[in-house]
């Protein structure tokens, strides 16, 4: 069939899969750019602020948020269009992605901050062991 026999409805059901499609790879970009589970737990290093370097580099979330964000970019515009039957399965999948990637998030900036503090308090009780 050729586009100028298309109709409006077939061109929107058309625009509406396509968009469906979008969100569903851009939801799957954003899974696969997370960290491996096994990388965040099997940490190998010579001592403790070795440990949480490593684990701050595992816990990077990589390009995930900027997949997530085009997700949510292409359901937003698919949501206000009215262009999906039933958009709820997105909506779960894209607020389970979010929530991973905040928690993986706020592991990354708490082991970090850990492993900034680490050297000063080692220092502090070098310090209180000279006196």
């Amino acid at each position: 069939m050729s586009q100028a026999t298309l109709g409006d409805d077939d061109l929107f059901g058309e625009a509406a899969t396509e968009m469906r499609t979008d969100v569903e790879d851009s939801l799957e970009l954003a899974r696969a750019a997370l960290p491996e589970a096994d990388a965040i737990w099997d940490v190998e290093a010579d001592n403790a602020l070795g440990v949480l370097n490593g684990l701050r580099s595992a816990l990077d979330v990589g390009e995930a948020t900027d997949h997530l964000y085009d997700a949510k970019k292409w359901y937003t515009m698919g949501e206000r269009a009215d262009a999906f039957e039933d958009g709820d399965d997105l909506a779960a999948e894209i607020e389970r992605v979010e929530e991973l990637i905040d928690s993986v998030e706020t592991a990354h900036e708490q082991a970090g901050e850990l492993a900034s503090t680490l050297p000063q308090i080692r220092g502090e009780l070098d310090d209180a062991d000279d006196e």
